[in-house]
């Protein structure tokens, strides 16, 4: 069975991104999904003078789920119009371990915010940033006016449902 990992660039306790990984996961089928939580991977900020005393436990924690996966969902937060600091930071740490990260595997790149533009600037960095690191963007979605378009644990708005549900047929064929 593949395994999918899954998570949201965010250390929120309430996070919408969050919310929105846990949806898109409980839509595949005949996988085996686990949602990570950034917050199980405190980390220093990124500096090389840190670099050179070792890497934290927490970056081999990440990167062995990394390597354990098939494939990838995960829906960037944007804050101030970028990534979130505790993600990049992840990024950064995880990068200079292994630089191709993501392992050439299959990604669908998602984003969410209470905006019209779903956090476009966060979404854009990510696929720019991404196959750089050895991403395999093959699905994307973003949702805008997230508190207007998901409630109940779900997408709400039909139209935006069928498009999640088409991204996650083109994620789930590239497996």
């Amino acid at each position: 069975m593949k395994k999918i990992i899954a998570f949201a660039g965010s250390t929120s306790s309430t996070s919408i991104n969050k919310q929105l990984v846990i949806y898109t996961a409980s839509l595949l089928q005949n996988v085996e999904t686990k949602i990570l939580d950034l917050n199980d991977y405190p980390l220093p900020v990124f500096s090389v003078d840190l670099e050179k005393n070792g890497f934290p436990i927490e970056v081999s924690m990440f990167l062995d789920q990394l390597k354990k996966a098939d494939g990838f969902i995960v829906s960037l937060a944007e804050h101030n119009g970028n990534v979130t600091a505790a993600f990049k930071n992840l990024l950064d740490w995880t990068s200079r371990m292994e630089l191709k990260m993501f392992f050439e595997k299959p990604m669908l790149l998602m984003s969410t915010c209470n905006g019209a533009r779903a956090a476009k600037l966060a979404f854009e960095y990510g696929q720019m940033r991404f196959p750089r690191h050895g991403a395999n963007i093959v699905s994307t979605f973003s949702l805008p006016e997230f508190k207007d378009n998901f409630s109940d644990g779900k997408v709400v708005n039909e139209v935006l449902n069928d498009e999640l549900k088409e991204a996650i047929n083109s994620f789930q064929n590239s497996l």
